[in-house]
């Protein structure tokens, strides 16, 4: 939950700034991101429907009025609704022969390559000041535009500002 708050913290830089969870899940980190910072609104985008569902049911829950799901996948959004991101390492499954999520999926290096080139593109458009928080990242997908301005001691959470 620490590392969540902290992530969401250095995203949410003022009043109406919108944040994309890349990968949501079931939601975790926009649900504690939208508690701490309500001035921020977050979004997460989720292709599997099942974790899409948890999501919608914990954000109904809890009453959540800055965050919102969004079932698709991330190619399928435009990054230019959005001013910063987080990214929890959701195309990490695409390189290990299990661990994966569940078998609903295609898996492949082809489609890790794919998304973190997709997702570097799409991050290298923003302007100048765009806030990035990776955890367990290998870093492929962040363009040499951003730069790391702050990490944990185990340098699993980083935070990234583009030039």
């Amino acid at each position: 939950m620490e590392v969540a708050k902290r992530a969401a913290g250095f995203l949410a830089t003022g009043e109406g700034t919108k944040v994309l969870d890349i990968g949501s899940g079931v939601g975790k980190f926009c649900l504690i991101g939208g508690y701490h910072f309500p001035e921020t609104t977050f979004y997460g985008v989720e292709q599997r429907k099942e974790l899409y569902h948890f999501a919608r049911a914990a954000k109904d829950l809890t009453e959540a009025k800055n965050v919102e799901f969004i079932n698709a996948n991330f190619t399928q959004i435009d990054f230019e609704d959005f001013d910063h991101f987080y990214f929890y390492n959701s195309f990490f499954e695409n390189l290990v022969a299990d661990g994966q999520i569940d078998q609903q999926m295609e898996y492949s290096t082809s489609l890790y390559n794919y998304y973190s080139r997709y997702m570097l593109n799409a991050l290298d458009s923003k302007p100048s000041g765009t806030r990035l928080v990776t955890f367990h990242s290998l870093e492929d997908e962040i363009p040499p535009s951003y730069q790391l301005v702050d990490a944990t001691v185990d340098f699993l959470l980083k935070m990234w500002v583009k030039r």
